[in-house]
């Protein structure tokens, strides 16, 4: 559930959880799972397909955002600027950035664009998930984008583990000797707290961390 307490802004759950207050209703559960996936399809994989064009940097204006959601569904037609904005400020996984009255999605995209996220504030040591048949390949040639435009590191075994989930039971976990690499000249961005961004990370700064 999504709701705006007066004095602490938008959260997730029936009360602030600063002050215990109810605060005002914006979306239901349900409501806000769609939204979320709406948000997903538009600023990550197909923005075309709601009359919007990004930035060179993935960036939409938030108002051109919302009359596009509701020229587009008819399921949200009541959906407002601020609806998008407390979704975008709640989400737990730091999906989304609203920054001058625009919004993006900051990692998962499909979509051909530029990211530009901090550089600075990266670990020493990063960790990509991978397959019993894919690991050994990734530890010869490397990992480069698949699915996405860029390479998505996690910043704990744990969330490695769990975004590797998605494909399989037991994800074989590989770590990156982030420092080195960055020493090298290999970019990484800081993309949400526990999501780090590359174009690509060579074989040399690869091993295995963990094999299920």
């Amino acid at each position: 559930m999504l709701r705006e307490c007066k004095e602490h802004g938008y959260f997730r759950g029936e009360v602030c959880p600063i002050c215990g207050s109810r605060g005002r209703f914006l979306m239901s559960d349900r409501e806000l799972e769609y939204v979320g996936r709406t948000l997903a399809g538009v600023l990550r994989h197909f923005p075309h397909i709601y009359g919007l064009r990004m930035d060179e940097h993935g960036w939409v204006e938030v108002n051109r955002l919302v009359k596009a959601i509701k020229r587009k569904n008819a399921k949200l037609r009541w959906i407002k600027q601020h609806h998008i904005i407390a979704v975008v400020e709640t989400d737990p996984k730091g999906r989304y950035e609203h920054r001058n009255g625009r919004v993006r999605a900051t990692y998962g995209h499909t979509v051909n664009i530029e990211l530009d996220h901090p550089t600075d504030g990266i670990p020493d040591t990063l960790y990509y998930p991978s397959t019993e048949e894919e690991y050994e390949i990734l530890l010869e040639t490397g990992i480069k984008p698949s699915d996405k435009i860029m390479v998505h590191l996690s910043g704990s075994v744990e969330a490695a583990e769990e975004a590797g989930k998605h494909r399989c039971s037991n994800p074989v976990i590989l770590r990156v000797d982030a420092k080195s690499a960055r020493e090298d000249g290999v970019v990484i961005q800081r993309a949400a707290p526990m999501i780090f961004l590359a174009k690509e990370i060579p074989a040399k700064y690869l091993s295995v961390e963990r094999k299920s």
